[in-house]
């Protein structure tokens, strides 16, 4: 499937099937930790980049195959709220399952009124703010030069005083950019002003955009977290989920290697199969030369030699 990705474990949404509504890789920033690589495209103006029809078959499709998910989660090759179906999108998915929809967002366009209202239908928004001085927005974000730190605090503000949903803010420490006092009590005090239900502390936990970009240590994650808000935690790692360890699977793993940096782990905890089963099937995608290995810390990460949108 071209649209539709997972289920995948997410540290926070159980088991989530992916929808992406862009291609890769259209953002507004091109933020050094991304998971996704560096951004090709980088801007503020919103499109329209994909089929919607096809987009919707192809998520009925799936449904069919196995509807027991715990969200539906728009995030995909980029930016979701640069599309100009996700108002539409939404209602699509509302009218094919009761699955609670959650979009992840790294904020920049909750400027915009109509952003606003698409999200509005959401009943998950969770965004981003790794920054609010400009100098380290520019640093660890590289937005588009159209975007202002204080500005998307306030556009998201705005959307959480009025979201019937949870707003679930999240903010991505790097070590040496974002973790120092200052900018920690700048993101406690745009946290103060967004109010959202949750805060999620995160860092580098997989193969970033730019090498080098590392990942700040636990104990000082804890501290940040602390500092931020009482109700703020660091996110963990992915729970195993029970799935069919179906026929297919060696292309479901190709899939979700094509969506991000995968490890063993992660592949055993969505398809509900043994450490050992996956490692033999992607074994065998290493010897086909369809996965290559990447390591990151102490972890060996799986990526798809051929990445979405890019041909064979």
């Amino acid at each position: 499937m071209k649209h539709i990705f997972g289920p995948v474990p997410s540290r926070r949404l159980g088991l989530s099937l992916g929808i992406d509504l862009l291609v890769p890789k259209i953002c507004t920033m091109d933020c050094l930790y991304c998971e996704l690589g560096p951004t090709t495209d980088r801007r503020i103006k919103r499109g329209r980049f994909v089929d919607l029809n096809e987009v919707l078959d192809e998520l009925r499709t799936r449904l069919d195959e196995d509807p027991d998910v715990d969200y539906i989660t728009f995030s995909g090759s980029g930016e979701p709220t640069l599309s100009l179906d996700l108002d539409a999108a939404i209602d699509g998915v509302r009218a094919v399952t009761d699955a609670r929809i959650a979009v992840l967002t790294n904020g920049s366009l909750m400027t915009d009124p109509g952003v606003r209202k698409a999200l509005m239908k959401a009943d998950v928004v969770i965004p981003s703010v790794d920054a609010v001085s400009r100098e380290v927005f520019q640093r660890i974000n590289r937005p588009d030069p159209g975007l202002d730190p204080e500005a998307i605090i306030d556009g998201i503000a705005t959307f959480t005083t009025e979201f019937d949903g949870e707003v679930w803010l999240e903010t991505v420490i790097v070590k040496g950019m974002n973790d120092d006092p200052e900018e920690v009590a700048r993101l406690a005090h745009a946290a103060d002003l967004i109010s959202p239900a949750k805060i999620h502390v995160n860092t580098v936990v997989r193969p970033p955009a730019m090498a080098g970009t590392e990942a700040v240590c636990d104990d000082r994650l804890h501290e940040i977290a602390r500092a931020l808000a009482p109700h703020a935690e660091v996110v963990a790692s992915p729970s195993v989920h029970s799935h069919a360890f179906a026929a297919d699977s060696a292309e479901v793993i190709v899939d979700m290697a094509a969506r991000r940096p995968v490890t063993i782990g992660d592949i055993a905890a969505a398809l509900g199969a043994s450490p050992g089963e996956v490692a033999k099937i992607v074994g065998s995608l290493l010897d086909g030369k369809r996965l290559k290995v990447v390591r990151h810390g102490e972890l060996l990460y799986y990526v798809s030699i051929v990445r979405k949108g890019e041909g064979s």
